[in-house]
């Protein structure tokens, strides 16, 4: 595997989440930095072989946006 993707999304009680598309791993955190923070321990947790593990991780944010009229 040489790239790995994560939908990135608004919590709404504040915060982001991240869940990995493909694979069975989501984290939560409070700041953009805190989430590379987590993701990066989240991969290297789930992949135990540092052969097994992506080279890039891509982040896909998601966001709604409201226009009133």
């Amino acid at each position: 595997m040489t790239e790995m993707v994560f939908q990135v999304e608004d919590d709404p009680d504040g915060g982001l989440t991240a869940r990995a598309v493909g694979e069975s791993i989501f984290v939560e955190a409070d700041s953009v930095e805190e989430l590379h923070r987590q993701i990066r321990d989240a991969v290297i947790c789930h992949f135990g072989t540092p052969g097994d593990r992506p080279k890039v991780i891509r982040l896909h944010f998601v966001r709604d946006e409201v226009i009133t009229l």
